[in-house]
């Protein structure tokens, strides 16, 4: 009688164990697949920031294709497209992201401002006008500003700025903008503040600097700005504050800053070279 009971929890406990060993089984695989989800958002992460745009796009298309109802991957790829400069390829695909059943208003935002890199501004308005008035973002307003920039509404572009500007740790990207705009729009004095402002948040932004300088040509005030700047920054400053000077009919002085944009860079300044010798000919 022993025996068949022996054998029937031997096949007990093999069942038993089987059953376990398939349990311990899924839970390694499911452990495995959670650290592929880390290590690939990690991945991601670095494509989006630090990677090669180029490898970032090849990344992003390749898994979105392995992964097609993955929304974060197609965000993705819409977002390296944007980096490598491929901003009609961008509008495709944030077009099926925003067409996606997950989709949200930062996506269409990311469309409006593919659209815009793209020169399309008539239907990246239209994207931001189907984003409800209560999705209050940083990037949100900043386009807005753009768009508003675009169409001269000057008051418009100027609450929009000040409102993205106060809405994020790091302005002195909208600040620059808006002072450009200001600049455009023969503001010149607005334009200077502004730009001033930008660098105190980033003093490393030359395209601000040489803003500036624009800026204060533009009222005859020759002389650079106290920035900071390395030795070549100041021989490209020099000749754009040059080019302004030349530009107003002071040629006399536009020649002097001309020499001293040549004489302080660090290697030979083609281009200044260039203009003083047409001048002095």
């Amino acid at each position: 009688m022993r025996r068949p009971m022996l054998t029937a929890l031997c096949l007990g406990g093999a069942v038993a164990l089987s059953a376990c060993q398939k349990n311990s089984d899924a839970e390694v695989q499911r452990a495995l697949k959670d650290v592929n989800v880390i290590d690939e958002s990690n991945l991601s992460d670095i494509m989006l920031t630090v990677g090669d745009p180029e490898e970032a796009v090849s990344y992003f298309n390749r898994t979105a294709e392995q992964n097609p109802d993955r929304i974060d991957l197609k965000r993705g790829l819409g977002k390296s497209l944007v980096r490598a400069g491929r901003q009609q390829e961008a509008v495709t695909v944030w077009r099926t992201v925003v067409a996606h059943p997950e989709a949200n208003s930062d996506d269409r935002i990311q469309l409006a401002d593919a659209l815009i890199r793209s020169n399309d501004w008539t239907n990246a308005e239209a994207e931001l006008n189907k984003v409800p008035p209560t999705h209050e973002t940083f990037e949100r307003y900043r386009l807005e500003a753009m768009v508003a920039d675009s169409k001269k509404n000057w008051k418009k572009a100027d609450s929009f700025y000040e409102i993205a500007a106060g809405m994020t740790s790091k302005p002195a990207g909208v600040l620059n903008n808006w002072g450009f705009s200001k600049l455009s729009r023969g503001d010149a004095a607005g334009a200077e503040k502004l730009f001033v402002q930008a660098l105190t948040y980033d003093p490393s932004m030359f395209t601000t600097k040489n803003n500036l300088v624009l800026a204060r040509g533009s009222q005859r005030k020759y002389d650079l700005p106290v920035v900071k700047m390395s030795q070549a920054e100041r021989a490209e400053l020099l000749y754009t504050l040059a080019l302004a000077a030349i530009k107003q009919n002071d040629v006399q002085v536009g020649k002097e800053l001309l020499r001293e944009a040549v004489e302080t860079h660090p290697q030979h300044f083609e281009a200044a070279a260039r203009s003083l010798a047409a001048l002095e000919a």
